[in-house]
């Protein structure tokens, strides 16, 4: 009987093993990101993801600031604007004015891969926006680079009319976008793994680790 027992027990436990197998097997694969224009600070001689939005952000006179578009899952690996950003010289033709300040913008319409379907992105390009000293960074883009789109959540849809359509929409793994969630519904981009509930997979564990120990105990009145 005990030796039944001990049948039982491996039975059960590779039944549930292989149950967890097929649920990790069955997750859909994670999705690739979110296609937006994400917003950089100039730090020095390197790029800083903006801590906040370009319709709240107000930058000083001499600031460097980016836009880029394209693909990424979060602010962590979010692609940086690319090419030369010198306030001096992106800004050498516009000379300074009392009661105003001035802003390199650098502008990058992303890659052919990173585009919706159906668009061309437009060549990177710079600006310098002379604005009055209290203007916003959406202040300085709109001056030298609109016309602008924005959602309903004030996230920066559109520079220059690029992208005609869509606002950060997540993005599958083939590049076609998934209807159910935007980059603004995410808050921070990060978004769900696409996988199966943390529950899901818990519970399932849970179940094999109780199995695991009826084997065991069955071997043990065995010996």
């Amino acid at each position: 009987m005990t030796r039944g027992r001990a049948r039982c027990g491996r039975l059960l436990v590779g039944a549930l093993v292989a149950a967890l197998l097929g649920v990790l097997a069955a997750a859909p694969a994670q999705a690739a990101g979110y296609r937006y224009w994400s917003f950089w600070d100039r730090d020095g001689s390197s790029w800083a993801y903006a801590s906040q939005g370009p319709s709240t952000a107000r930058p000083d006179d001499g600031s460097v600031q980016g836009f880029r578009f394209s693909v990424s899952e979060d602010s962590k690996d979010a692609a940086k604007p690319r090419g030369a950003a010198d306030f001096d010289t992106i800004c050498a033709k516009t000379p300074a004015k009392d009661d105003r300040k001035r802003i390199a913008l650098i502008i990058d319409f992303g890659t052919a891969a990173d585009a919706p379907d159906g668009e061309t992105p437009q060549q990177r390009r710079t600006a310098c926006a002379r604005i009055a000293d209290d203007a916003t960074s959406a202040d300085a883009l709109a001056a030298v680079a609109g016309p602008l789109r924005y959602d309903s959540n004030a996230l920066l849809c559109a520079i220059a009319g690029y992208p005609k359509s869509g606002c950060g929409e997540q993005v599958a793994g083939n590049g076609e976008p998934q209807k159910k969630s935007t980059a603004s519904e995410a808050g921070d981009k990060e978004g769900g793994s696409g996988g199966p509930s943390v529950g899901l997979i818990a519970g399932v564990a849970a179940v094999a680790l109780l199995g695991v120990a009826a084997l065991w105990q069955a071997r043990r009145r065995r010996g």
